[in-house]
């Protein structure tokens, strides 16, 4: 039963099952948003929604039972934590003060996506590699935005208050410009008390917009290479002790039940 387990879990079949089990939830939790849907078949939601959750715990259980005895293993690797912790959070009652707590549940359960594709969960972990990276951009980032509010606050806060009346207004406008949003309005309403103005504007769009993001996108790009490195490094690894003593127990497994199978076969004959 437990060689059967792990061959169930290892079947590219079992993945692209449940990989399809979260889309049909992320579909279930969409049709919950219309009230006309809900009215018509909010019944045949519900039962979609408990069969969807009942998959996942009979994943989860298989998961774990094949890695028994050893259940530490499957909590060692953190997006089994991950799933382990989004089934504790949809077996919320949805009913009473607790309802839009188990919708949100529910809703995590279409981050599962992310879990149960390899290619997504190597952009995550791409992205959680590139945080220490990202503090240092975000570092100059900020001095930039420090130093271009308190000029534009003393520059315009006369001519614009609305816009640059203090520091707190004037990096809120910056974000706007940084964002792209309409930033020429400002320019212009700047420009208005002096033609010069289009100087500040234009240097933070350059400097804020097109050299800081590429610095993100650079950061992203190089620990993503590094990650798929290691990822290869991994799969070329040499096979260790221990793997080599597991894969000869899940052979001899294998042949004790092959064996007993011939025997069942050899007796009628007999």
């Amino acid at each position: 039963m437990k060689l059967m387990a792990q061959k169930i879990v290892a079947h590219v079949a079992f993945e692209r099952f449940i990989i399809a089990i979260i889309l049909t939830s992320a579909v279930l939790i969409g049709m919950e948003t219309s009230a006309s849907i809900v009215d018509a078949y909010g019944p045949w939601i519900s039962w979609g929604n408990r069969i969807v959750l009942g998959i996942f715990i009979v994943e989860a259980a298989i998961k774990i039972y094949a890695v028994s005895p050893k259940i530490g293993d499957y909590f060692r690797e953190g997006w089994n934590i991950f799933d382990f912790t989004i089934i504790l959070l949809a077996l919320i009652p949805s009913t009473g003060e607790l309802a839009m707590l188990a919708r949100l549940a529910r809703l995590l359960r279409v981050l599962r996506l992310i879990s149960a594709i390899p290619e997504l969960r190597l952009i995550v972990a791409t992205l959680m590699r590139s945080i220490p990276s990202m503090a240092n951009v975000m570092l100059l980032m900020s001095v930039i935005f420090y130093i271009y509010a308190v000029a534009g606050q003393q520059l315009f806060h006369e001519h614009d208050p609305e816009h640059w009346g203090n520091l707190g207004i004037s990096l809120l406008t910056l974000f706007r410009i940084v964002t792209l949003e309409d930033w020429t309005d400002l320019m212009y309403t700047a420009m208005a008390m002096n033609p010069l103005s289009w100087i500040y504007f234009v240097s933070f769009v350059i400097m804020g917009t097109f050299v800081i993001i590429n610095l993100f996108i650079a950061v992203v790009i190089n620990n993503l290479d590094e990650a798929k490195e290691e990822r290869l490094r991994e799969l070329r690894a040499p096979v260790t002790h221990d793997q080599l003593l597991k894969e000869l127990d899940q052979t001899q497994q294998a042949l004790a039940q092959l064996r007993s199978q011939l025997i069942d076969v050899e007796k009628p004959s007999k």
